[in-house]
């Protein structure tokens, strides 16, 4: 019973000091990304910190509730900035918006078919691990179609973290403002216990739902929506303070670079260069899309390259969020797309495995 209880101690005393140095080594880096104006710091941090120590061996994991949780805020957070004009933006722009999506996922089907084909990626992998959004529905789906599931995270959630760095360094480069890498705050100025009650009634409720009924993103979307309708048909104004978005994005930057394990890399490593060809591939894209948006929409072209790029949706909306661009138009483009890719992703990857 006392080696038992010594083991028990030794493993609670070691998950204690890994969450510790992931917390302080995620501050030290947040705090760097912060003071050099890097957009989205707050998140990108975590996410550094995180990888670090998952290849470094860290066996701590954020529970699936604790990310569905940060989704759901991120939500609320969305909500309270948007209304219903993103279905007014793809009701006025539908033809633009569905050829630059239908654009993404032909161009992806193609590249699956070219490493399925030429490259040394094992059965359907490729097909799934090129898909351009929707990390989590991809890896969950590619195991019922035969395709190796380590394979398949390690491209998308590396896909997601290359794609994440760039974004924020292109709107860097783009913005130049002083306050890049602030987290972005629902503008009110004093707590209002009823908004905030209401931010984590919505959350709580639109969370659960979209886990319970499967919805693609649904953790995120379905609190986004029901927020939306909350402002609009109620008068009640989400409230979402500092330090409540500060541990939500925390969180979703773990979430994503405690995937990276150093067993998981390894087993990857002969398919490294695949995946950052993909992933290349796929970001040049995102800036032709964002070219040609430019030219045929009234936008601006940080707006465009975050409309297209080919992140994850809850990562691109904390990005777009602190910097000041279309939201509406962001959204509209990211839901369509992430809508697309989900309904596309079963049929296109048995496409490309039939024919390659």
């Amino acid at each position: 019973m006392t080696a038992a209880g010594d083991r028990m101690d030794g493993g609670r005393m070691r998950t204690v000091a890994q969450w510790a140095g992931l917390l302080a080594l995620s501050v030290a880096v947040t705090l760097g990304l912060d003071a050099a104006g890097l957009p989205a710091a707050w998140l990108i941090g975590p996410m550094i910190a995180a990888i670090a120590l998952g290849v470094g061996g860290a066996s701590v994991r954020v529970p699936p509730s604790g990310f569905t949780a940060a989704q759901a805020i991120i939500g609320c957070l969305v909500a309270h900035a948007v209304t219903p004009s993103i279905l007014l933006s793809i009701a006025q722009n539908w033809p633009l918006m569905f050829g630059a999506v239908g654009v993404t996922v032909l161009v992806s089907g193609i590249v699956g078919w070219l490493f399925v084909r030429y490259g040394s990626l094992p059965g359907t992998t490729a097909a799934w691990g090129v898909s351009p959004g929707a990390a989590s529905a991809m890896v969950a789906m590619a195991g019922e179609y035969g395709a190796d599931v380590r394979l398949v995270a390690v491209m998308q959630y590396l896909r997601v973290v290359l794609v994440v760095l760039s974004a924020s360094l292109v709107t860097h480069a783009l913005t130049a403002g002083p306050q890049g890498g602030a987290v972005p705050v629902a503008p009110v100025e004093l707590v209002d216990p009823l908004g905030l009650a209401a931010t984590l009634l919505v959350a709580a409720v639109g969370g659960w739902a979209g886990q319970r009924f499967r919805i693609p993103s649904g953790a995120l979307l379905v609190p986004m929506v029901l927020g939306a309708l909350l402002q609009s048909g109620a008068g009640v104004t989400l409230q979402l303070p500092h330090p409540l978005l500060t541990v939500t994005y925390g969180v979703i930057g773990w979430s994503i670079g405690l995937r990276f394990t150093r067993d998981v890399l390894r087993h990857a490593l002969r398919a490294v260069p695949q995946m950052l060809l993909s992933t290349g591939l796929m970001i040049a894209l995102c800036g032709l899309s964002a070219w040609v948006l430019v030219s045929l929409l009234p936008t601006d072209p940080l707006t465009a390259y975050l409309a297209t790029s080919p992140g994850g949706l809850d990562s691109v909306v904390v990005i777009a969020l602190g910097t000041g661009v279309d939201l509406p138009l962001v959204l509209a483009l990211q839901t369509l797309r992430l809508f697309v890719v989900v309904l596309s992703g079963p049929p296109l990857a048995r496409l490309i495995a039939r024919y390659a």
